[in-house]
């Protein structure tokens, strides 16, 4: 998102800039960099650009996409002002709604893309065919750009009003609401994937809520009543302010229904007022500049700024502040034409309560990280650990949580204190895995994905245990909070970076167990699910091994995905599902899947393990081909 944002913004800084030319030159220039980015096609990534080195992986990934996707994605930004301007010389009409359309293409694309592209298509082939039409695009934009500069400029009509003195304080204002509008969306995004659920596809909501208000208010000016949408605005906010006060005692789906729409309200100002701010047309490239500059300050902000500089998202109670203070200023600014006290009232009113509105969100923003042993944050998301229960109690424990999903428990009573707990207890798939093998063998064994360290419970004396984690923090909330990987008497040692890219660069036949337990929120990192991985997987493995995988979650059916894995390597795949007693201490509802040998002998401990039906129908998933969408439950 922070790319997109700062390629658009370089785009409209380059259509900007390109209006200053002669229309020849302009034409000259632009079709010479359109001809430059086809010897960059197609885009697709080769493997050196596979990470080395573990940590923030902020800037690689804006270096891997500037590389592949940045000249073609630059001078498609520049596309929508340019076009508008050239509309603009030669018709001698306002074009603003053509703004409209652009969005409208873009809502389009990313609703369509899960059910329609991604199904369909593997990558490699979209990255084929996106480029075969970027080249058809590359032809008729210069060809557009010849015939503008061919053209006689027309006499422009009236409607936008021309900038006067007060040029800086609008240039500001396009800044400001641009700005404000952009890290609502990222946070809420945040808030909702990370604080409500980790429903997948999830983040799609609350970007099409922003690309439709741009719809709305610049497809006609009229659509954006100030006397409908400032209320709208001052309710929204308060709705946001109510459920950060709620935090995990929301219910999900009113939680996603009103923060969308909740946002909505908000951009829906932000971007209205943009709209009564435009200029005239000759000043067009010039305002989508400062649109996108204040799009890219809030990509900057959320996507860098933040990560670094916070332990929680306080850029959510930043951007409400900021739109509160942009608020009072709008009704103030509604009211200046009036007399009376009636006005002076309510523009007191306003501004006294976005005080106190901003007073308690900063109230709001200590309660969030208030009763948590431990918060930290970084590239990866926020991590918090918490107790829960009577400190004395037998049930008390101590949890991880990577947003609102749980990703490691442990017991505080001294009994359960080495117990390896919820998905990962002894009666559990990975459980019964680690019980199948005979008295007195040692093991080695390979675990991707740390969490609290719970599984190195199981290790014992003379055992190997290798742990793969991509997230620094887990790791040092996993030693300074957690006792596992102190108690245990395994050898441990711990890998940083992502476990699949670390296993590649490691010897094979290593391991009698590896278990793969990583999870992004609360879905598995498709990569590692891939026929490529459980090619490395097995790879690992030394005669007889096995290779279990965590795939316990609420939203993704990920069984005929294992099924067609194991079945393309010959494996048995056999399902542990686990729904315990609601008394139950230890245990919590886990599903696990066991690859096994079948030319060898099956322990009994695992015969008691579902064998997946074929889903013959079921596409194997690849690097290159995958559909989340089909495995929805």
């Amino acid at each position: 998102m922070l790319f997109f944002q700062l390629t658009l913004l370089a785009g409209y800084a380059y259509a900007h800039w390109l209006q200053s030319l002669a229309g020849r030159t302009q034409a000259i220039l632009h079709s010479i960099l359109l001809a430059g980015s086809l010897a960059l096609l197609p885009i697709l990534p080769g493997e050196r650009w596979k990470p080395t080195q573990t940590g923030d992986e902020s800037f690689l990934i804006l270096l891997l996409l500037a590389a592949t996707i940045g000249a073609p994605y630059f001078l498609l930004s520049s596309t929508s002002p340019l076009l508008q301007a050239w509309y603009s010389r030669e018709r001698g009409v306002v074009p603003y709604r053509l703004f409209a359309l652009s969005n409208l293409a873009s809502m389009l694309a990313l609703l369509t893309y899960p059910v329609l592209i991604e199904p369909n298509f593997t990558t490699r082939h979209q990255g084929i065919a996106w480029s075969t039409a970027y080249g058809v695009f590359a032809a008729l934009c210069a060809f557009t750009g010849w015939r503008a500069s061919r053209s006689r400029p027309a006499v422009h009509e009236s409607g936008a009003p021309v900038l006067s003195a007060s040029l800086l304080k609008t240039k500001l204002l396009w800044l400001a609401f641009a700005a404000v509008a952009s890290t609502l969306l990222l946070a809420v995004t945040n808030f909702l994937t990370q604080d409500v659920a980790s429903i997948p596809f999830l983040w799609v909501l609350p970007l099409s809520a922003y690309l439709l208000t741009f719809i709305i208010c610049f497809e006609s000016p009229r659509w954006y009543n100030r006397a409908v949408f400032l209320p709208l605005a001052a309710a929204s906010l308060f709705t946001f302010a109510w459920f950060l006060i709620q935090g995990l005692a929301l219910d999900m789906k009113i939680a996603i229904a009103f923060s969308t729409v909740a946002l909505f309200g908000c951009c829906m100002f932000c971007h209205g007022e943009l709209v009564r701010l435009k200029p005239d047309p000759r000043h067009l490239t010039g305002f989508y500049m400062f649109v996108s500059l204040g799009g890219a300050i809030g990509g900057i902000f959320v996507g860098l700024i933040a990560p670094n500089l916070f332990n929680a998202y306080y850029e959510f109670d930043i951007g409400l502040a900021a739109c509160a203070i942009l608020l009072a200023w709008a009704v103030m600014h509604a009211l200046r034409r009036w007399d009376g006290i009636i006005p002076k009232a309510i523009t007191v009113i306003f501004t006294l309560a976005a005080g106190i509105y901003i007073g308690k969100l900063g109230l709001i923003a200590k309660q969030g990280v208030t009763g948590y042993r431990a918060v930290a944050r970084n590239f990866y998301g926020q991590l918090r650990v918490i107790d829960e229960g009577k400190p004395n109690a037998e049930d008390a424990y101590r949890k991880l949580l990577h947003g609102r999903i749980n990703h490691g428990i442990q017991m505080l009573n001294p009994k359960y204190r080495r117990t390896p707990v919820a998905y990962f207890c002894a009666d559990s798939g990975i459980g019964h895995a680690m019980r199948s093998r005979e008295a007195g063998q040692h093991w080695d064994m390979g675990i991707l994905g740390l969490g609290a360290g719970a599984l190195a419970a199981y290790g014992q004396a003379g055992d190997t245990i290798r742990l793969y984690e991509i997230n620094p923090l887990v790791v040092d909330l996993a030693r300074s909070q957690f006792t596992y990987l102190a108690d245990t008497p395994a050898k441990v040692d711990v890998s940083l970076g992502d476990g699949r890219l670390s296993l590649e660069r490691e010897p094979g036949a290593r391991f009698d167990l590896l278990v793969m337990d990583a999870f992004s929120g609360d879905s598995v990192p498709v990569h590692l699910i891939t026929r490529e991985a459980f090619a490395m997987y097995f790879n690992h493995l030394k005669p007889g091994g096995m290779v279990a995988v965590n795939i316990s979650n609420r939203y993704l059916d990920l069984e005929p995905v294992m099924e067609r894995a194991g079945t393309a390597f010959g494996k048995k795949t056999l399902d542990f599902d686990l729904d315990p007693e609601a008394d139950d201490l230890l245990c919590n509802v886990s599903s696990w899947v066991l690859f096994v040998d079948p030319q060898r002998p099956l322990p009994n401990i695992l015969r008691s393990g579902r064998v997946l039906p074929p889903h013959s129908g079921f596409r194997i998933w690849t690097d290159d081909f995958s559909n989340m969408f089909s495995i929805l439950k």
